[in-house]
């Protein structure tokens, strides 16, 4: 039971910094911060996505690029250029690291106010920091383990994000509801999402990018934007009119 409780919670946190951050913030500029608490964030992601941790700045240019580019050949990770999920883990790590290393040319505006924290990066972001928290991991799975088979969830606790990420752009670009017609191939995953912290909406996201809630049907719930309000009204960030990097 520990251990499923530890990856539970493993799932959530991390999915949320990611979310929050990664995405609603760094991809969409959706609400301000100020640098303290940007770097309070930086933290925070690292901290619970661990292994997977990658960086803001260069997540936020790729999936910008995403949205530029969806569903065609210069998309970082449609599933529809890629033959599996195996194939399409490999091309998005790649699209990643080139972007992260410089090796990728970005035109400027997607850089635009992308958070950069160089530093922190440099300690969070290597192979280092990468068996460190491996070690850490497999503690905690040698402390609460009761049964060989709880270990079976290790390498998906290592590769946290990969699994999140590829969970939303492989299943959100091939199954699922359509709320709007357009010219990718991006769908809703849940009608309630309870899994995801609101981006289980992907068509609706596409459709609206800058649009802070995702959840627009009466039965939709985006957990995500709901802590974005509580935030907002402690003063921690402030949100911003609807924008979007879709159409830059």
């Amino acid at each position: 039971m520990g251990i499923l409780i530890f990856f539970v919670l493993h799932w959530y946190f991390s999915l949320f910094f990611q979310s929050f951050f990664h995405h609603r913030y760094a991809a969409h500029g959706m609400f301000t911060m100020s640098k303290t608490w940007e770097k309070v964030f930086y933290v925070c992601c690292f901290v619970t996505q661990g292994s997977s941790y990658i960086s803001a700045t260069a997540y936020g240019m790729m999936h910008r690029l995403h949205h530029a580019h969806t569903d065609t050949e210069h998309d970082p990770h449609s599933p529809h250029y890629s033959d599996n999920i195996a194939l399409l883990l490999l091309k998005t790590r790649n699209s990643y690291n080139d972007i992260f290393k410089g090796e990728h040319d970005v035109k400027q505006k997607f850089k635009k106010d992308l958070p950069v924290w160089d530093a922190f990066d440099k300690v969070a972001h290597n192979w280092i920091a990468r068996v460190v928290w491996g070690a850490i991991y497999l503690a905690i799975y040698c402390w609460l383990a009761t049964a060989w088979w709880q270990f079976l969830f290790l390498p998906l606790t290592f590769a946290m994000g990969a699994l999140q990420g590829l969970a939303v752009n492989w299943w959100a670009h091939r199954f699922g509801y359509e709320s709007y017609k357009g010219a990718d191939t991006s769908k809703n995953i849940l009608p309630v999402d309870f899994l995801f912290w609101g981006e289980a909406y992907h068509n609706n996201h596409h459709k609206f990018p800058g649009r802070a809630n995702n959840a627009i049907k009466w039965f939709e719930f985006d957990a995500g934007y709901q802590v974005m309000r509580l935030f907002d009204f402690m003063h921690i960030i402030k949100l911003k009119p609807n924008v979007s990097f879709a159409k830059i």
